[in-house]
């Protein structure tokens, strides 16, 4: 018979190990064996027993009150305690579960098809469920049915365009296991960890640290463009209503900034039609086919 997987034990354990002595105030005598605070440490930190706070990490008591999680989550130095809340027991497994079809609204498909910005629908499992041309002429992995966590880990063309690529990879991963929560059993989200987690030794240790964080809605991002060279856009997601966690992204430049221009460039060169007279349109394309000069910006 399967047994339940033991979340909430497996999270304490990872944060346990994070957190140094120094962090929580403990003096340090002697060599310590164990990373981070022994679990006799976070109990006697919390006001629990240590015979209880034991319980808690192999799974024998699924069900602490609030108040004690909340005492543990600051003794792990944990900024928001909402994912650590939803480990607790009380909601039944679901078994032999089909993956979750995730239906973009046909108006908010629309909208993006309009759009003058790069824009893309993503879903709960960081999938690509719609874009836009412009999307796609900024990055070609900004397609339909392409997954934002396999192509940061997984495709160099894509990790190259991030400079702050150690720091994007792990905000993602938070903002995944956020949005997943307790759906250990999902095939979707078994299938999707199962493969990063062999393909990359960087996502294993990501994963391992169970860090948990909502998906920002907002963001300035300096991307090194294998065409434009270094170009900042704010980034939005905005939730679509009525939706399981799917949302609406948008890249936009500061108005009038040097960024501004080249994705205008990008847009000119991509999206107007082939005629005769589009004279720039083809100067733009063969500027844009061209990889910036070694030590330029543009």
């Amino acid at each position: 018979m399967d047994r339940e997987p033991n979340l909430l034990g497996e999270y304490l354990r990872a944060r346990r190990e994070l957190v140094t002595p120094e962090q929580a105030g403990i003096p340090v005598l002697g060599q310590r064996r164990v990373p981070g605070l022994r679990r006799e440490e976070v109990a006697m930190l919390a006001g629990i027993s240590a015979e209880y706070y034991l319980r808690l990490e192999q799974g024998r008591d699924r069900n602490p009150s609030v108040q004690v999680l909340q005492a543990i989550a600051r003794v792990l130095h944990l900024d928001d305690d909402t994912y650590l809340l939803s480990l607790v027991a009380g909601r039944p497994r679901r078994r032999n579960r089909r993956p979750r079809r995730e239906v973009v609204p046909s108006s908010t498909a629309r909208l993006v098809e309009t759009l003058g910005l790069p824009a893309f629908v993503e879903g709960r499992y960081l999938d690509v469920l719609v874009a836009n041309p412009l999307a796609t002429a900024f990055s070609p992995r900004l397609t339909t049915g392409r997954n934002r966590l396999r192509d940061l880990f997984l495709d160099k063309a894509e990790a190259a365009m991030f400079p702050a690529w150690e720091q994007t990879t792990a905000g993602l991963v938070a903002s995944f296991r956020n949005s997943v929560g307790t759906d250990a059993d999902d095939p979707r989200v078994i299938e999707l960890v199962g493969e990063l987690s062999v393909a990359s030794p960087h996502f294993r240790r990501l994963w391992a640290r169970h860090d948990a964080g909502n998906r920002r809605t907002t963001a300035t991002i300096t991307f090194a463009h294998p065409q434009l060279g270094a170009i900042t856009l704010d980034r939005e997601k905005l939730l679509v209503n009525g939706t399981d966690g799917i949302m609406l992204v948008i890249y936009h430049p500061e108005p009038g900034s040097e960024s501004a221009d080249k994705l205008s460039l990008l847009a000119s060169a991509s999206l107007q039609p082939a005629t005769p007279g589009a004279t720039r349109a083809k100067s733009d394309s063969a500027w844009l086919s061209r990889p910036p000069a070694a030590g330029s910006s543009d």
